[in-house]
């Protein structure tokens, strides 16, 4: 017979979504999970062969079938289980460049298709977050654009189709990331609009997701002024319970963002994040990959403190955990899995996607010279490995030359050397966000000044200097901002890469 504490230490593991190292259940979380844990969440250290990790979700599901396998898989360039080689999908960028929201369901359903296959409940996906903010270090290409009314559409598609593979859908990052020019992952963004501003452009997608019947929703490590100018939504019941419960009329999951990102963990701690998110409303807390162990069981010590002293209501947590079992039974009962990711659907999108502006791209004279300028990563991303667009072009034009250079290489001479490699060859510039990368941008210049037929190749959020050829990819070269040829890919998975590279080759298209 369990003793009072036993039962109050399962209440708090019934709301936890830790995470592992390593592509097999370790001992302690089978116990765990056994005990009545609520989750795991997978990130790419946890992903080998499709073989292993459906071995791996069928032993979590073998500890407790009710708990929820949740995973981060946006597609683009947010992926896990195909991070070592990038996603077949363009993530939400290219689709709402392309702009058709049957194509958007079809990838959404893809994606649902290849996570059901997998023995996934819960996928951390899409990101309906309104870029309307060039400089926004974390969304960028994870957003389906800047405009409202286009996110509001495509997020809704995709996660129709997604659900209906039986893989439940989580509409991120609540009431809206979009406009920070902060990432949470390093501190607490704030974002001060008027509520007039809120309503019609952050808040639209999520009315939009909870009318398509989004079954989970994320919360944005974000202070939103005009909700509670007091604390982030994911620790705020004006936000939660007021806004996403009260107005929006959600009564799906509330899944947290990771609390151990810097936004909640150097400002409140890992513990007192988890007490408090539980109290605002948050049912399921995402740990994140960088959660010990120890630091897991530093939050559950928390919570059963704050259930001892009546600070969490022992019903608030029977809830919580109520809606997480609740989604686990609906996936199991819906998955329908498919026989493997649709590369050909995944291409056929990117190529719609790619946008050339300036001057025509024609046959290049011979194999040309590749210089990747690797701007700072996208956190959300984490690791990967993919094949540049250097390496895709090879495959095309064989003797193509790549040069790599990091934003941290000492530029000293760097023009000069590059420009050399390119005697005689054509050239071939990749960027991402080149607005936001003042190193990389006086390279850039460097070799366009001796080089005005050069390509430069943008791989990221266009810049507000670049909107204009992004949205007239056929007006007349003298009347852009912007003068020589540029090719837009709207993210840097390999399927978008590969789009690029058939343009520059006049290949496949």
């Amino acid at each position: 017979m369990r003793s009072e504490l036993d039962e109050l230490h399962a209440l708090a593991d019934a709301v936890l979504l830790p995470s592992f190292e390593g592509p097999t259940l370790p001992d302690l979380w089978f116990e765990r999970l056994s005990s009545g844990l609520g989750g795991i969440t997978l990130f790419a250290t946890n992903v080998g062969t499709p073989e292993q990790v459906r071995e791996l979700t069928a032993r979590i599901h073998e500890a407790n079938p009710d708990a929820v396998i949740a995973v981060d898989e946006e597609g683009g360039d947010v992926t896990r289980l195909q991070w070592a080689h990038g996603s077949s999908y363009p993530g939400n960028l290219a689709l709402g460049r392309v702009n058709d929201v049957g194509l958007t369901r079809q990838l959404g359903e893809a994606i649902g298709a290849d996570l059901a296959r997998a023995g996934i409940d819960l996928n951390l996906a899409p990101s309906v977050d309104v870029n309307c903010e060039p400089d926004n270090p974390v969304i960028g290409v994870r957003s389906f654009g800047a405009d409202p009314g286009q996110v509001s559409a495509h997020a809704a598609a995709w996660i129709a189709g997604h659900q209906a593979r039986g893989v439940a859908a989580c509409a991120k990052h609540f009431p809206g990331h979009g406009a920070t020019t902060t990432d949470s992952h390093h501190d607490l963004p704030r974002l001060e609009v008027e509520r007039e501003v809120l309503e019609p452009r952050e808040l639209a997608p999520f009315r939009a997701a909870v009318a398509a019947g989004v079954r989970a929703v994320m919360t944005a490590h974000i202070v939103v002024s005009a909700v509670d100018a007091a604390a982030p939504v994911t620790l705020s019941r004006p936000a939660l319970i007021g806004l996403l419960r009260g107005e929006l009329g959600f009564d799906g999951l509330i899944v947290s963002d990771a609390l151990d990102m810097a936004a909640i963990a150097a400002t409140y701690g890992m513990p007192q994040g988890a007490v408090r998110a539980l109290a605002a409303g948050v049912d399921a807390l995402c740990l994140g990959p960088g959660a010990s162990p120890a630091q897991v069981e530093g939050a559950r010590t928390a919570i059963v403190e704050a259930l001892r002293d009546g600070v969490l209501p022992v019903v608030r947590l029977a809830e919580a955990s109520r809606r997480l079992r609740d989604l686990a039974r609906w996936s199991a009962r819906m998955r329908r899995p498919s026989t493997g990711p649709d590369e050909v659907a995944g291409l056929a999108a990117a190529r719609r996607a790619i946008t050339v502006s300036g001057t025509p791209v024609g046959p290049m004279p011979g194999p040309p010279l590749v210089v990747e300028l690797d701007g700072r990563p996208n956190m959300a991303a984490g690791e990967r490995l993919t094949r540049g667009l250097g390496d895709l072009l090879s495959a095309l034009l064989p003797g193509t030359l790549v040069r790599r250079v990091g934003i941290h290489q000492d530029g000293t001479d760097l023009g000069h050397h590059l420009l050399a490699d390119a005697a005689g060859r054509a050239l071939v510039i990749v960027v991402r966000e080149l607005h936001r990368e003042p190193r990389v941008a006086r390279v850039v210049d460097e070799l366009r000044t001796a080089r005005p037929d050069a390509i430069v190749v943008e791989t990221g959020f266009p810049g507000p200097d670049s909107r204009h050829d992004a949205e007239h990819p056929d007006a007349e070269p003298g009347s852009l901002t912007w003068r020589g040829a540029r090719v837009f890919t709207f993210g840097s998975a390999p399927v978008c890469l590969r789009a690029a590279a058939e343009v520059l080759a006049q290949r496949g298209r």
